[in-house]
Order: structure tokens, then sequence, then C-alpha cells
């Protein structure tokens, strides 16, 4: 029974990827998916623990995998829909990892991150709202002003939550980053390759 309910929960885990978040009904079609957004979570965490010289980083990154997981079947809620919406996000970890090799790590992992008790939950919590600061940023430098509409507003109600000095630090640095850096900065054809000045 395990393993065929393991097959069935990397399936539904495979499906993930078709659950939009629905920042998209803001007039943007191209915002990330639910797989997209969990995956830079999870590596903004590790990066957040990092900085912090602190947290069991295997229970971060299994945490931040399994964040938003129950939006698999209770979907996504923007900040307006969540004011009307009532959803049982508990029921559906407990039935997403039941009878899985993995269901009672998991179920209790979540549990523990919608706590916010332990460090581990508060980092991945930071690295969630950082993950939209990095998107909205993204999303600045193609033309879309949902961003800049929403910096006061995330500022004020957003920003104070955050649980970490690194988390703080990161979300101020994002501002005045620059999405191209990572290809224009580093190593390329330009500064390495080919096509490097030779004046």
């Amino acid at each position: 029974m395990e393993t065929k309910r393991d097959i069935e929960f990397l399936y539904e885990v495979g499906s993930f990827r078709h659950m939009k978040r629905m920042w998209q009904r803001f007039l943007n079609p191209d915002f990330q998916n639910n797989t997209e957004h969990s995956f830079r979570v999870a590596w903004i965490a590790l990066a957040l623990a990092a900085q912090e010289k602190t947290g069991n980083h295997e229970k971060i990154l299994k945490m931040a995998l399994a964040h938003d997981l129950s939006e698999s079947r209770c979907g996504d809620v923007d900040y307006v829909a969540r004011l009307y919406t009532k959803r049982d996000e508990h029921t559906a970890v407990k039935d997403i990892f039941a009878d899985t090799s993995l269901g009672e790590e998991f179920t209790e992992l979540v549990g523990e991150y919608e706590k916010r008790e332990c460090l581990e939950a508060k980092i991945v919590k930071d690295a969630d709202h950082l993950d939209v600061e990095f998107e909205l940023r993204e999303q600045g430098t193609r033309g879309h002003a949902i961003g800049g509409i929403l910096q006061t507003r995330r500022d004020e109600s957003v920003y104070p939550k955050l649980s970490t000095e690194s988390a703080r630090r990161m979300w101020r640095d994002i501002r005045v980053s620059n999405p191209f850096d990572w290809h224009l900065l580093g190593v390329n054809r330009f500064s390495k390759g080919d096509w490097q000045s030779k004046g």
C-alpha cells in the first residue's frame, strides 16, 4: 500500500506545477506557478539559514518544499480572496500524505510550519515573503506596475513580520537589485569568452 500511495503522492506533486498562483488575476498571466514558488522558497530559506548561521537545514528544506503543498487540494488564494475563503489546509495535508512513507514526518513538519514557533518555520516564512519580493522586482523589469503599487503596503504590513535580520536585509537589497545581474555581471561570453573586449 505504501509504495502505491507514494506513487500517487508523487503524481500529485508533479501536478502541483499546474496550480496557478492567484496573483495572475491582477492583470498578469505570467506569474510563477506553485512549484516554481516552492522551489525558490527552499533556496531562499537555505540562504537565510546560512546567513544566520543557525537552523537545521534539512528540516528547513523539507518544510519549504511542503509549505504550500496543501494548495494542491485547497487552491491558492490571494490577498483579496483570503478574506472570503475558508480552506481546510490541515485536512488537505493529512490526506495528501496519508499512507505514504513520508506521511507522519511531513504532516508534523507542516503543522510546525503553520505554528511559526520554531526557528526553521520562521525562516521558511521569511523566505515565502521574500519570494514575493523577488517576483515583484522581476515583474517590474518587465514593465508590470504591481510591485511599485504594492511596495508601501508591503513595507508596512509584511516587512514588520519578518523574523530574521538576514531576511530584513535581503528585503532591502532586493528592492535595489537588478534581476539581470546574475548573468550580466557573471561569467559569460562577454566577461570570459570569445566576446570579451580586446580594448
